[in-house]
């Protein structure tokens, strides 16, 4: 037989290995003393925590006059902002604004248009094309600059063939090119971190929205990220499942990680982000300190959109 990752059914259709059955899939408190020990650890990922590098680019992520369209439709019509190393930037916005296309232009899963991104000062995801039109890079090119942006998706985004131990350990196999050992140990590591120590063996249909979420973002840690984004992180989640994977986005925020959050939690923009943005129909509109944008915001627009959610 060939070797697989462990966690891996051979066949889509053969049953789950015998065990004892799982706990419900909500635990009770969950999340109440998550994580589990830093998030951010040398110890964990076997190298240096690229996260807390430095670097003389003012910022470490910078979108500059970027454009998307869909057909006819612009989508992101010259959206341009900077995180510095550290912060947490929540955006915020009405439904269609362009919030998630943003961070998956950000996260290099789709081409722009027009403009450009820039990590830590050096353009990724393009380069000048004809016209100073962005053109594409080779996949494999893209490929290792992702590698630098950690995601995490409102739906998890697991594979459902692959226990939680299986879907951390991919990107370190088939990505970082680590030995199926040491990705093993990291993953466990960063699986215990974030409060699943008990659940590596377990599918994501055996696992609870929270824990399913808290696999993805392990999933994205052990990849060791410079910056993370997060795409409503909590939006699918039951209302009592929401606190665990704000705990663990909590302390990541207090550990110094690079974020940028699109959220309905307005809670969590309130007391964790440095700066707050309000996207509407493809641009920013508002960009300040959260006890600006809340208690005295500048547009209109965005009164609006908080008379609305508060």
């Amino acid at each position: 037989m060939t070797d697989h990752i462990p966690g891996e059914r051979m066949a889509r259709n053969e049953p789950l290995p015998p065990r004892a059955q799982p706990d419900l899939p909500h635990e009770p408190g969950a999340g109440h003393d998550l994580p589990v020990g830093t998030l951010l650890d040398a110890s964990v990922l076997h190298e240096p925590v690229h996260a807390e590098a430095t670097s003389a680019a003012e910022f470490i992520l910078e979108a500059r006059d970027v454009h998307k369209r869909y057909g006819q439709t612009e989508v992101l019509r010259g959206v341009t902002f900077g995180v510095h190393r550290g912060d947490v930037k929540a955006v915020l916005g009405p439904s269609g604004s362009g919030k998630s296309t943003l961070l998956r232009c950000l996260a290099l899963l789709e081409p722009i248009e027009g403009g450009e991104i820039r990590l830590e000062g050096a353009r990724i995801g393009s380069k000048e094309g004809r016209g100073g039109k962005p053109q594409g890079l080779p996949e494999r090119q893209l490929a290792r600059q992702r590698s630098d942006i950690g995601m995490v998706f409102q739906r998890f985004n697991l594979f459902p063939h692959l226990t939680a131990l299986g879907n951390v350990m991919i990107g370190l196999t088939e990505v970082r090119r680590k030995s199926r050992g040491e990705a093993r140990d990291i993953a466990e590591a960063m699986l215990g971190r974030v409060g699943l120590a008990e659940r590596t063996g377990f599918y994501p249909s055996e696992l609870s929205g929270g824990q399913q979420q808290r696999v993805a973002i392990a999933r994205a840690l052990v990849m060791n990220p410079k910056v993370m984004l997060f795409d409503e992180p909590t939006s699918a989640l039951d209302p009592e499942l929401v606190g665990e994977v704000l705990a663990v986005m909590e302390e990541l925020a207090r550990e110094g990680m690079t974020m940028v959050v699109v959220t309905h939690e307005v809670g969590f923009a309130r007391q964790v982000a440095d700066r707050v943005l309000m996207m509407d129909a493809g641009e920013i509109i508002e960009d300040a300190t959260p006890e600006q944008f809340f208690d005295d915001p500048q547009q209109e627009r965005t009164r609006k959109f908080l008379r609305a959610v508060l």
